[in-house]
């Protein structure tokens, strides 16, 4: 591929992605300085009906991508005095089992509050649940450790902090992020999972439901389609769905800092500290380096059926955004590879 632009070098590896069968579709979005470089599907939403990806069309689960859309709603809240990131959990929602330890919304958020993670099925659970019920799971489980001394990356914190969220604004979460969030930004296209849309029964937007992608888990002999799940619950860590235009969308506000002002995207987006080292991640965001050392804000997501990455890079003006069909197929690798070619090479 010696010779070919930034952006054909990508589009040759995530052509070939699909050729050589290492996912079963895709949908890329690529801007800089706020113009479209690639905006591309390749190959299937659904295998057995051979429908084809389209990155404007075609809604993918978009996995921890979704705690990036709820770090904007949470410094929304922070802006207008619904609550206060150094303030306690029990605050706003005072029937969480006490712990050991106390722990604030900011350790929530940067997941150093000592919540545990998944266990066992835990991550593919298929039970209708609203936030409130979610924590059932984990509720009466002790912390892994004393707030703020350590980093576990997990979604169970993502459930609380959406509760809390909830609570301290009355309004349903998943409302305040569609009017506060999702509509001014004109993110159409990102919503919750449909009620029992894998179920095919009492779709809330037959539309939105069409242009859901089938999901798979690949096996060593193909792709089968993947266990039902509801994320309803985890809507705030794992749980929304979007085109990959809707995702590019959303990176752009990032970059340009859009909805909440600087002070706030500097909560967001700087690296939390545990004894002097960076943990990667700040409040909903991970604020790390690509695989050639450049430093991006975004997330990378692995949910059942779904992988994404959100790359946005502020120094150089540049955003990419891909969401795939499948549970994590060991990719990542290749669309660093991709990423690289983008942002080391010209592509114009």
């Amino acid at each position: 591929m010696n010779g070919l632009v930034g952006w054909q070098k990508a589009d040759a590896l995530f052509h070939n992605l699909v050729a050589e069968k290492k996912v079963p579709g895709l949908a890329v979005s690529i801007l800089e300085d706020g113009q479209n470089v690639l905006e591309k599907g390749y190959g299937f939403a659904n295998l057995e009906k051979r429908k084809k990806v389209h990155p404007k069309r075609t809604v993918f689960r978009i996995a921890s991508i979704s705690k990036c859309v709820t770090a904007l709603a949470l410094g929304k809240m922070v802006e207008d005095g619904v609550l206060d990131l150094d303030e306690s959990l029990y605050t706003y929602v005072p029937y969480f089992p006490q712990k050991k330890y106390d722990f604030t919304l900011r350790q929530l958020a940067s997941h150093t509050a000592g919540i545990r993670g998944y266990r066992g099925k835990e991550y593919a659970l298929n039970q209708d649940l609203s936030i409130k019920e979610g924590i059932e799971i984990f509720k009466n489980d002790p912390l892994f450790f004393e707030p703020g001394t350590s980093y576990l990356y997990n979604s169970f914190d993502f459930v609380l902090l959406s509760l809390a969220m909830q609570e301290a604004s009355g309004i349903p979460f998943q409302q305040y992020v569609k009017e506060q969030i999702l509509m001014p930004l004109g993110l159409k296209k990102t919503f919750p999972p449909p009620e029992n849309v894998s179920l095919g029964t009492q779709k809330r937007s037959v539309q939105k439901a069409e242009n859901i992608a089938q999901f798979y888990t690949k096996w060593a002999l193909g792709f089968t389609k993947a266990v039902e799940v509801n994320n309803t619950y985890k809507l705030a860590g794992g749980g929304y769905l979007s085109t990959c235009e809707d995702i590019g969308k959303l990176g752009q506000a990032i970059m340009e800092q859009k909805l909440i002002k600087e002070a706030t995207y500097e909560q967001l987006l700087t690296s939390t500290i545990i004894d002097g080292k960076p943990t990667y991640y700040g409040l909903g965001f991970q604020v790390s380096q690509d695989a050639k050392g450049r430093p991006f804000v975004g997330h990378v997501g692995n949910s059942v059926g779904a992988y994404t990455n959100l790359f946005v890079y502020p120094q150089h003006k540049k955003v990419i955004a891909v969401l795939m069909n499948c549970t994590d197929p060991k990719v990542q690798p290749i669309l660093d590879e991709a990423i690289n070619a983008l942002s080391e090479h010209p592509t114009v």
